[in-house]
């Protein structure tokens, strides 16, 4: 994905990963916020260096990173700390997979998840819905998503904003019928909160490679879950 000088494509994971818990069906009350606390932001390009091309490509690399990061408990990032683990993530996929560019979200899972951080606590959920987004969040999950940026409509993003973009999703606001994400895709992206719809409508995932033809429209998501964990809900 391309934003701010040009933002980083593709986020997204294709897994083999933990399976997906009988109980996630704590659907969020209508009228009702979730906040998932304590999750810490990014930016892709963490100190604004958006010509790098591993950090332009990288938001699957940073939604992964934030979401493992709060998992195992850090509640902030420094910003050359996030930096160095950008550029670490895109090398490591470039020694073991020949390249860091766009990634499905059964390889993001695979590769940068449960390959780069070796964290096992998380599972990917394939032909997936709005609600099972929710029921994710109620669980006190944080989820990471695929989709067309430009259907996103982030006015923050150079436009017409990227094809291949992932989000992390850190809460949902019933009365407004609005998700929160950690957007990676420009640095005023924490807590940044897209409508119910126009998540449905950005929402797919597209192939592993550089750019590749996307055909269909898979709603798949990656759901990231710490060992004890609680969302904030209140009324």
């Amino acid at each position: 994905m391309k934003h701010k000088l040009s933002v980083a494509g593709v986020c997204l994971a294709i897994l083999s990963a933990a399976p997906i818990s009988a109980a996630e069906s704590a659907v969020p009350s209508p009228g009702k916020e979730i906040i998932i606390p304590n999750v810490p932001f990014t930016a892709q390009a963490p100190l604004g260096n958006w010509r790098d091309r591993r950090q332009q490509d990288g938001c699957e690399e940073t939604a992964s990173l934030m979401a493992v990061t709060w998992a195992r408990g850090q509640k902030t990032l420094a910003k050359a700390e996030a930096e160095r683990h950008v550029l670490a993530i895109a090398g490591y996929e470039k020694k073991f997979y020949g390249s860091f560019t766009d990634t499905s979200a059964g390889d993001t899972l695979k590769r940068i998840i449960n390959g780069y951080f070796k964290f096992s606590a998380a599972g990917l959920k394939t032909k997936a819905g709005i609600a099972d987004l929710k029921k994710a969040l109620g669980e006190g999950a944080v989820v990471i998503i695929p989709t067309d940026g430009r259907k996103l409509k982030n006015p923050y993003f150079t436009q017409p904003g990227p094809e291949r973009h992932n989000l992390l999703l850190i809460g949902y606001d019933g009365r407004k019928k609005e998700f929160i994400a950690n957007d990676p895709g420009t640095r005023r992206g924490a807590g940044y909160r897209y409508g119910e719809k126009i998540i449905e409508a950005a929402w797919r995932d597209y192939p592993t490679g550089d750019h590749l033809p996307i055909k269909g429209l898979e709603k798949n998501m990656i759901i990231v879950r710490r060992e004890k964990s609680t969302a904030i809900d209140r009324k």
